[in-house]
Formats: structure tokens, C-alpha cells, sequence
């Protein structure tokens, strides 16, 4: 094709967000050729999940980089409270959780990607190409063969031995074709904002009563807060006015109706967020899979998002990296062991997404409770926000951190031998 640059690579990762790095990093470390394509220019999008749990911290531990991630800005907790109408509760417990981490770290996502970015880096197979928006998946013969990306500098076609789609619930994928949804539900909204702390105030993490449920996210001097209201809802909200948007966040939150007022000055400042809860029917595809939202959108609920899409990269590195790293193509097979070993984990985060956190979230299609079932079990069992934590905090099915390079090639060297 005239005017198109092209290039060769094992692997071609979709999306630059928590999946699509760690995996690019993974399979780099394992000494295999990874580009991973990102449609923008940096990281720097708010209003973004960004809670670290345990699993993650575990993971860049493995690596050697838990201390250097820790230095950067970020508040850690123990316990995430919860404000309810029947009293406060602790939602989860992270204090009980083994190992150097029994806590939740809330850090930007931004500082997260550009730590992965540069940890991948290190690795001579490591290749992030930013302004580079995936167009199209080339297919021969049935099998997906490599990717058409736009960048500024023209076209760039990339031919590639595996392309791992990790471009979010928007992905190529989806828009394409390739891979059906197999399932989906719309469980709630999400209006985001920032706002400034007042000063000498310790908020509750979480608030919720009848019609509404909140989260703040301090930020060090301002707060990142999540608005959950009815799917859809948005513009009706609109229509009533800011005003009246503002009056509702002040009966919520008092303390925080001066800053409303001075700094939430028109709809520019609030994001909404269109939350779907779905999954691919099959991940795979001859040539292609898919991993983290681009195959299993999530809720913000638990701030799950980022830790699952870690937990599936390392999946995916660990059983794909053997084959790779020997020269071989992923066969279907392999490519279907992915979604083997991850989606039991996912299903049941749905799961609870869906029916156990249900009632916590204001709904139209009923009035909303200030009595959800979450709460009363968490208030009538004690120990029932550790076993929350450890959910939440180690996840479902814990996934080890492939081996470096070296550690691979012996593995496969004695594998050979036998």
C-alpha cells in the first residue's frame, strides 16, 4: 500500500492501558518482541480507576519494582469505611491480608502507566508507540495476522505472530466483529469531579443512603469523586441544572458545599461515565485474543478494574510466553487456555457486580433502599469485611508472575532434555 510504513513483531498489543502494558512488560522480560500500540499521546486522562490492590502490589514485588511503585504519590488504607443510614461499617478489611501489602493504595492512573511504560523499557523487546489508533485487524486466510494503526507520521502496518487486543470496552475487536458480546447488563452510571479537600476534614470513603451512592478518592489536596446514579440518568440531571446538582452533593456532603459552589462551574467540570458490565462469548480468535475490559467490561464497583486487567496480563504471559519464546506461533489452543484460566474469576466478579452490590446503587428501575443487603451482613457478621478484603484484595484466582528470560530458556532447555 503506497504511503504505509511497515514493520515486523512477535507480539502487537492493542491499548496502553493497566493489561496491554503489563503484558508487553511480561513478554519483554521473557525475551520476546512486543510493540504495544496506544491511540494517545500520554496517560493523562482524569476520572480513571485508580485503586492498587494487594495482587498488583504482590506482582510488581515479583518483579522487583514494589518499592520504586510505592515512592510514587499515592494514599494507602487499611480498611476503605463506609457511611450508611444505618451507621457506619467497614467495607473491607485489608489489615488481615498476608504479606508486606494489607493495604489498598490509591494512586493516579496515570503514574501507574507511566510505571509500567517505563519498567517495560528496560527490556530491548519492549516498544511503546503512542498517537498510534488501531484502525483495523488484518486478517489472511481466517487468521488474524497484524494491525493498521494511524499515527501522525501516515499509516503503519505491523505484521505480527499474535496480537493481544487490551484496548478497553471500545476495543477494535468489538467495533470489528471479531468477537461477539456475549452477554451484557447496565447496572448504573458514574458522574465524576473533582473537588477540593477541606482542610482538617477526614471523609468517609464511601457514602451511601436511599437513591445514592458516592465514593471520594483523596488525592492529596483535592478529591476524585464518583457520583453513581440511575443508567442513563445523566440527562436529566442536566436538565434540572447545576444548581440543583450542586444542592444534592451538599446534603450528601455538607462540608464540601463551598467548593461545590466555587469550583463546580459548569457541566465541563463533571464526566460521566457509561458503565457496562459484559464479556466476550470467545476470547480468541486464530492470531488474536483478547484480555482486561476489551474482553470483560467491569463496574467500578470493588475497584476491581485495574488489578483483574493485571491479573489477566499475567495470565496470558506466563502461558504464551513458553511458545513464543520458543519460536512457535500460539496455536488456538493456547490462545483458549487464557480465557480458561480467567474467566471463572471474572464470572464471579460479575456476579457479585451484578445481584451481591445490586441494591447499593441507585437504580430506575426501582426507588433504592437505605438498607442494602451488603450492609446489614457487614454490620451482622464482624469478620465479614476481611473476607472482602481478601477477595477484593488477592482476588479469586491469584496469578504467579512468569519467570525473566533466563529462567524460561533453562525451563524450556530442560523440558526439551525430558
Amino acid at each position: 500500500m503506497p504511503g504505509v510504513r511497515t514493520e515486523s513483531v512477535r507480539v502487537c498489543v492493542v491499548g496502553g492501558g493497566p493489561a496491554g502494558l503489563m503484558t508487553g512488560l511480561l513478554l519483554a522480560r521473557s525475551g520476546v518482541d512486543v510493540l504495544v500500540l496506544e491511540k494517545h499521546p500520554d496517560f493523562l486522562r482524569d476520572f480513571r480507576g485508580d485503586t492498587v490492590h494487594t495482587s498488583t502490589l504482590l506482582a510488581m514485588d515479583d518483579l522487583g519494582l514494589a518499592e520504586e511503585f510505592l515512592a510514587l504519590p499515592h494514599v494507602e488504607l487499611s480498611q476503605l469505611p463506609m457511611a450508611t443510614a444505618i451507621g457506619p461499617v467497614v467495607f473491607a478489611d485489608f489489615s488481615a491480608l498476608p504479606g508486606r501489602f494489607p493495604f489498598v493504595a490509591f494512586m493516579p492512573q496515570w503514574d501507574v502507566l507511566n510505571f509500567l511504560a517505563e519498567a517495560g523499557r528496560r527490556y530491548p523487546g519492549f516498544r511503546l508507540v503512542q498517537q498510534a489508533e488501531v484502525t483495523e485487524l488484518i486478517q489472511r486466510d481466517g487468521v488474524v495476522t497484524g494491525a493498521l494503526a494511524r499515527t501522525p507520521e501516515g499509516p503503519l502496518e505491523i505484521t505480527a505472530d499474535l496480537v493481544i487486543a487490551a484496548d478497553g470496552r471500545h476495543s477494535i475487536v468489538r467495533r470489528s466483529g471479531l468477537l461477539e458480546v456475549a452477554a451484557s447488563a447496565a447496572p448504573m452510571d458514574v458522574l465524576w469531579f473533582r473537588v477540593t479537600k477541606p482542610e482538617g476534614e477526614r471523609l468517609p470513603t464511601v457514602r451511601s443512603g436511599k437513591g445514592f451512592f458516592i465514593v471520594c478518592i483523596d488525592r492529596g489536596d483535592y478529591l476524585q469523586v464518583a457520583y453513581m446514579i440511575p443508567k442513563g440518568a445523566f440527562a436529566i440531571i442536566r436538565d434540572a441544572g447545576l444548581a440543583r446538582f450542586r444542592a444534592d452533593l451538599a446534603t450528601i456532603y455538607p462540608v464540601l458545599a463551598p467548593h461545590l459552589d466555587a469550583e463546580i462551574l459548569d457541566w465541563d467540570n463533571v464526566k460521566p461515565l457509561d458503565v457496562r458490565v459484559d464479556r466476550l462469548r470467545r476470547w480468541y480468535r486464530p492470531g488474536l485474543v483478547a484480555i482486561g475490559d476489551a474482553a470483560h467490561a467491569m463496574s467500578p464497583a470493588g475497584g476491581v478494574g485495574i488489578n483483574l486487567a493485571v491479573q489477566d496480563a499475567i495470565a496470558a504471559a506466563r502461558l504464551l510466553a513458553p511458545v513464543l519464546t520458543a519460536g512457535a506461533t500460539p496455536t488456538t489452543a493456547t490462545l483458549r487456555a487464557v480465557q480458561r484460566r480467567r474467566e471463572f474469576p471474572m464470572r464471579v466478579v460479575q456476579f457479585a457486580q451484578l445481584h451481591l452490590l445490586s441494591d447499593l446503587y441507585p437504580s430506575a428501575g426501582r426507588p433504592g433502599t437505605d438498607k442494602p443487603l451488603l450492609v446489614r451482613l457487614l454490620r451482622r457478621f464482624p469478620r465479614l469485611p476481611r473476607l472482602v478484603a481478601r477477595v477484593i484484595g488477592l482476588g479469586i484466582l491469584p496469578e504467579p508472575v512468569p519467570p525473566p528470560a533466563s529462567e524460561t530458556a533453562t525451563a524450556l532447555s530442560k523440558s526439551r532434555e525430558k
